[in-house]
């Protein structure tokens, strides 16, 4: 058995007492260069990376097959053969979004609006607000269609207003007057300028990435009729009717943003119909930019990779086919990578890692001091009915009403028409619980308040999160901690607003929210002054990532409590490469957060990200009396954090 320690990433001449982050890690990150089409580079992206060639691997594989179209090898493999057809897309031109651009410039009048959104909202091209189907927030075994706020071109509201995105405000205007020249739209430079305004007023009505993360807040079910009181001047008949949404569908929804709707509105009275047009035909060449001739790629690419991420160089066409297939189908393209990269012994083997975590997520809470015995049964009731996902969904995906013709902007959209669809046709139906919102190639993993379950795809199931050879300790520090990250979202200051049915209920005691909000504010505070290593002088904001700060807190005691459990009744873990066990859990932690960013990329994550930069994700780990124990840390070291400063949730 191996320690699962990346021995030529240590920086031995930093002491773990000092900075974990740079003893895990710091000779990576000085010999890495961040690879050119990359904003930010590590553990994730070297596995996405390795997904990825897979992925090429088994689409170049079923390509030359010749597979039956109607399959779904035969539709993976064509949609993956039409964006590698680059010829067909040079002669093509704008193709069918020429038709599309026409019929913007027909719009008569803003009452014509609604039903142009709904059709383009239908295929994925322009939209000014999102929508998308879900299980009721307050009653979860039924769905419902939620209204979010939308419209905007930049990351985040926040581009709009605050001074330090000046620049990018003139980056972004030109980058919309050179797309809508490349279209040969008229007046151009003009256009752009009252995109901007227009896109800037619509900005002025959406809340702030912190209060978009309050559950309660943004849980505002309406009728029909009080849909139309909140934005009088969008026809939802006519939206409704070109969106192909049954008016049935709109009987009650969920307005996350009243106050943006209601400013959706004011603009659809105020504004005249020509600015609608140029933001349409702006929003149609944007999304549509990826699919198209060259020029329209590498413009789309000069803003949205160098100037807003600091990427170098735009993707290799096959990375961007595989991305393609793997977004728009992606279950077809996930049975055959499970079929040849899963091993049936990672699921085994995951599965006691959760048992281990749920005991010792029973263990903390009844030992926290704070939570009285009434919240402390409801979590324990919670606990018990967490749901873990691991590998891949039960029953895959049926993708036979797809119909694919060879056209590559032609079968993108009827593949987000289809997933449009697939998703209203949920509405008035029994809750699928089997359904999974991630596909099993992707490198990540979710917790799901609604059907209260924890996520693990298939992709995340290897090293440096999870070798089936290596020794416990740094699979609970890597894989156990992201499964207890993954648990303790359900108790995070949003998740924890849920009861074990995946209702949006209060089931604490005033006592004890008060306490948790307390908890829950020091780590604010204590993320509010830290600065990432490649955007000096800028700071964490602690409120936006307080949600996965928690669950990183949760990841890391209640892991390190279930590497104890692992242990009972076995002799002491030996010393591997010069570590203890309890060393090797928080350096198996603090591998997982390898990485460097872009100063663009990790500037635009401070505003839009909910997660604090990696070096500080590792480095969570000063909060944890354990870390310190293991190491002996002591005051004056760099990672010291006296125990009246540490934060310990559960």
């Amino acid at each position: 058995m191996t320690s699962g320690i990346l021995r030529d990433h240590l920086d031995l001449s930093v002491r773990p007492q000092d900075d974990l982050f740079r003893f895990t890690n710091g000779t990576w990150v000085a010999q890495t260069e961040i690879p050119a089409d990359r904003g930010r580079y590590g553990t994730f992206d070297r596995l996405r990376e390795a997904a990825e060639h897979d992925l090429r691997a088994i689409l170049d594989e079923v390509t030359a097959a010749g597979p039956d179209p109607s399959t779904p090898a035969g539709k993976v493999a064509a949609l993956y053969g039409a964006f590698l057809d680059e010829a067909r897309v040079e002669s093509r031109g704008l193709g069918p979004v020429a038709q599309l651009l026409a019929d913007v410039d027909a719009l008569g009048d803003t009452a014509e609006l609604p039903s142009l959104l709904g059709r383009l909202d239908r295929l994925g091209l322009a939209s000014a607000f999102g929508a998308y189907v879900n299980t009721d927030d307050r009653d979860s075994d039924r769905y419902v269609p939620y209204v979010d706020q939308g419209g905007l071109g930049l990351p985040d509201e926040s581009y709009y207003r605050e001074e330090r995105y000046a620049d990018v405000r003139a980056a972004y205007e030109k980058h919309v007057a050179a797309m809508l020249t490349l279209a040969g739209r008229p007046d151009p430079q003009a256009a752009a300028a009252r995109i901007l305004a227009l896109e800037t007023r619509l900005a002025a009505s959406h809340i702030d990435k912190v209060a978009d993360r309050d559950a309660v807040a943004t849980y505002n079910l309406v009728t029909r009729d009080e849909l139309s009181a909140l934005a009088p001047s969008l026809d939802w008949g006519r939206y409704a009717a070109a969106a192909a949404v049954s008016d049935d569908a709109l009987a009650q929804v969920v307005v996350r943003q009243p106050g943006f709707l209601q400013g959706l509105s004011a603009a659809l009275a105020d504004e005249p119909i020509q600015t609608w047009r140029e933001w349409l035909a702006w929003h149609v060449l944007h999304s549509s930019a990826p699919l198209l001739p060259a020029a329209y790629v590498q413009e789309n690419f000069d803003f949205y990779g160098r100037i807003l991420a600091g990427t170098p160089a735009l993707r290799e066409r096959w990375k961007r086919g595989v991305e393609l297939v793997d977004r728009l189908l992606g279950e077809a393209l996930g049975e055959l990578y499970v079929e040849r990269h899963f091993p049936p012994a990672a699921k085994a083997r995951m599965s006691l890692l959760v048992e281990n975590l749920v005991v010792a997520f029973q263990r903390s809470f009844a030992d926290r001091p704070w939570m009285g015995e009434a919240t402390k049964g409801q979590a324990m009731e919670k606990l018990a009915t967490f749901v873990p996902k691991i590998g891949y969904p039960d029953t895959w995906r049926d993708y036979s009403a797809l119909v694919l013709t060879g056209d590559l902007l032609e079968d993108v959209w009827a593949a987000k028409a289809f997933e449009h669809d697939r998703a209203l046709a949920k509405l008035g139906g029994p809750v699928d619980r089997g359904e999974w919102f991630m596909t099993p190639q992707t490198v990540n993993a979710y917790y799901n308040p609604g059907m209260n379950e924890i996520v693990f795809p298939a992709a995340i199931l290897q090293p440096p999160f999870f070798d089936v050879a290596a020794d416990d300790a740094v699979n609970y520090g890597g894989i156990g901690g992201v499964i207890g990250h993954e648990i303790g979202h359900g108790f995070d200051d949003q998740g924890s607003q849920y009861d074990r049915a995946g209702n949006l209920r209060n089931w604490w005691t005033d006592e004890d929210r008060a306490a948790f909000d307390a908890l829950s504010g020091k780590l604010i505070a204590q993320f509010d002054r830290l600065e990432p290593i490649a955007a000096p002088g800028r700071t964490i904001n602690g409120a936006l990532t307080v949600g996965e700060n928690l669950g990183d807190l949760a990841g890391l005691g209640v892991g390190h409590a279930a590497y104890r459990i692992a242990c009972e009744g076995q002799q002491q873990p030996p010393v591997l490469d010069g570590l203890t066990g309890d060393q090797r859990f928080f350096v198996g932690w603090a591998q997982v957060w390898c990485g460097k960013a872009r100063e663009e990329t990790a500037i635009m994550l401070l505003a839009v990200d909910p997660h604090s930069p990696a070096e500080h994700r590792a480095n969570i780990v000063r909060n944890v009396d354990a870390f310190h124990e293991a190491f002996g840390v002591q005051p004056g070291d760099g990672m010291w954090l006296a125990p009246e400063d540490r934060v310990s949730v559960f």
